[in-house]
């Protein structure tokens, strides 16, 4: 059975910088994380911008069901980015 196709989600935001590790661990050593731009955006408007999931998820044109599960991912990523020393790669695509 095949699910329906992912709706499109609205970023309005292109970050200054799409990667970020750790101090004097040469890039050859470090394992990375990948957050997507959609994960980044609901960071951005419910962490740093302090707006409600309701009013998120109308901004990025989607539920605020798909906007917790998104912004649940986004914040374990970056989590085991910073508690196991991982690189955080920010997906443009």
């Amino acid at each position: 059975m095949v699910g329906r196709p992912p709706k499109k989600r609205k970023v309005n935001f292109k970050p200054k910088a799409v990667y970020f590790k750790p101090r004097a661990i040469p890039l050859s050593e470090i394992e990375e994380v990948e957050l997507r731009m959609d994960e980044m955006e609901a960071v951005r408007l419910c962490d740093l911008n302090n707006i409600s999931q309701s009013e998120a998820a109308k901004k990025m044109e989607i539920s605020q069901s798909t906007l917790q599960r998104i912004l649940e991912k986004a914040r374990e990523k970056i989590a085991e980015g910073l508690v196991r020393g991982k690189a955080l790669r920010i997906n443009k695509e």
